[in-house]
């Protein structure tokens, strides 16, 4: 008799399609569902308010929502707490479209990253020597 054969320990047929980690999608996914249901929302707190990203633990206890709006900093008070009183119905509305055993809690916050990201485009804009070179530079061409 031969040699018993033995499963390979590559990457199966199923896993090849999925080139980035089981959270990175599930965290995807749940970001697509809360912004779909933010639309069928009707609350004026929550108008120009854009989800960014959604970070899911692996175990999907957890989930912190990551926002952004045109209200900046003034309308974070109000929207904290619209979203928080759709918080039930947003995780409903991911259980129902992900069919994961469990349902991540999920936790609001304003994106950081992108408000520094605006603060320094702001101070490079008013900035009189990053003005200036910027104008040497479109005129030497």
């Amino acid at each position: 008799m031969g040699k018993p054969q033995r499963r390979s320990r590559g990457r199966s047929a199923n896993s090849r399609k999925h080139s980035y980690p089981r959270a990175a999608r599930i965290s995807e996914t749940v970001r697509e569902v809360v912004a779909e249901e933010l639309v069928r929302i009707d609350d004026d707190r929550l108008a120009f308010v854009t989800i960014t990203s959604i970070d899911v633990d692996s175990e999907m206890n957890r989930g912190i929502v990551y926002y952004d709006s045109l209200q900046g900093v003034e309308g974070d008070y109000r929207i904290l707490e619209a979203l928080g009183e759709h918080r039930k119905r947003l995780q409903s509305s991911i259980a129902n479209q992900i069919h994961a055993r469990r349902t991540p809690i999920l936790e609001f916050r304003p994106d950081e990253a992108i408000r520094a990201a605006a603060r320094i485009e702001e101070v490079l804009r008013n900035d009189p020597m990053h003005t200036r070179n910027l104008t040497d530079d479109t005129t030497a061409e």
